[in-house]
């Protein structure tokens, strides 16, 4: 599956998706990229959109793209703080389907 990580992103977090291509926004060349365009350039060359900017979800129509986008929510983009939000990607990853959004969150505590 081909993934690309949002600039936003860590880039060591590529090593949390073994088995999958994964690039970054800025070794695309894509960096500073507002989401409409990023969006659309990612639509053509690969499978997902991993992010951490919300406003993605919210601001970009994702409906006609063939491009699934998941967007994490943690307390910071630290590696500490993505690393336990990566099994749900990966599972996530398994069931891809163009045009889908999903929200990885922290699991409420009890």
């Amino acid at each position: 599956m081909r993934v690309l990580l949002d600039e936003c992103l860590p880039r060591r977090l590529k090593a949390s998706l073994p088995g999958h291509e994964v690039q970054t926004v800025p070794e695309r060349g894509w960096a500073g990229t507002k989401n409409g365009e990023l969006l659309r350039l990612a639509d053509t060359e690969f499978e997902v959109f991993l992010t951490a900017d919300r406003n993605v979800v919210h601001q970009q129509r994702l409906v006609d793209r063939r491009l699934m986008v998941i967007s994490l929510a943690a307390p910071s983009n630290r590696l500490a703080d993505l690393l336990p939000l990566m099994s749900r990607v990966r599972e996530a990853l398994q069931t891809i389907e163009p045009g889908r959004v999903i929200e990885i969150g922290a699991e409420p505590s009890d």
